[in-house]
């Protein structure tokens, strides 16, 4: 399954002009928010030294529930955490300072699946590259024409309650200041 998902995720990335990717290796299915993976995500951030970090929300959403695979909410609280305090913490695994990767500041958190939305982005010119990347995860959407009839309709919703015109999409996110 690790190689079936690894390969779905480079071609779906691929499809939104990304081709470097990082893989930590924490298996599909068991992700769990521990301080290996707080560590790992704290890792890339120093490594990266990014001035924002795209994050899934770790709170349970039960409005959305696929918003709420038990993978991503451990993924979206180990990287809350890494955010702050870990990878700005000099203190915090001092492995990382060894390697040397110094401590950094992220300056935001932009959290996806929130139930609380600040901020939006029109993605409407890129619908066609992420249903092209969202469609590569064959093995995790067993209805995909239902999945994008689903993820359009959230995403119009999304735009409309933000003031954006009819027939526009959008993705939301909930702003976090780190400073």
């Amino acid at each position: 399954m690790a190689s079936l998902r690894r390969a779905e995720q480079t071609s779906a990335a691929a499809h939104v002009g990304v081709h470097d990717l990082i893989f930590l290796g924490h298996p599909d299915g068991r992700v769990v928010a521990d301080l290996s993976l707080r560590r790992d995500i704290s890792r890339v951030i120093r490594h990266v030294r990014p001035n924002v970090v795209l994050g899934q929300s770790p709170e349970r959403n039960l409005d959305r529930i696929y918003a709420s695979h038990p993978d991503h909410l451990a993924a979206g609280e180990a990287t809350m955490c890494a955010v702050y305090p870990d990878a700005r913490n000099p203190f915090a695994f001092p492995e990382l300072l060894e390697e040397g990767l110094e401590p950094w500041a992220v300056k935001e958190l932009w959290i996806s699946g929130h139930a609380t939305v600040s901020d939006v982005v029109d993605v409407t010119e890129h619908i066609d590259a992420k249903f092209a990347a969202l469609l590569c995860h064959a093995s995790q959407h067993p209805d995909p024409e239902g999945m994008q009839i689903r993820v359009k309709a959230w995403m119009a919703d999304t735009a409309q309650a933000h003031g954006l015109p009819e027939g526009r999409y959008a993705e939301g996110y909930r702003v976090v200041s780190n400073l």
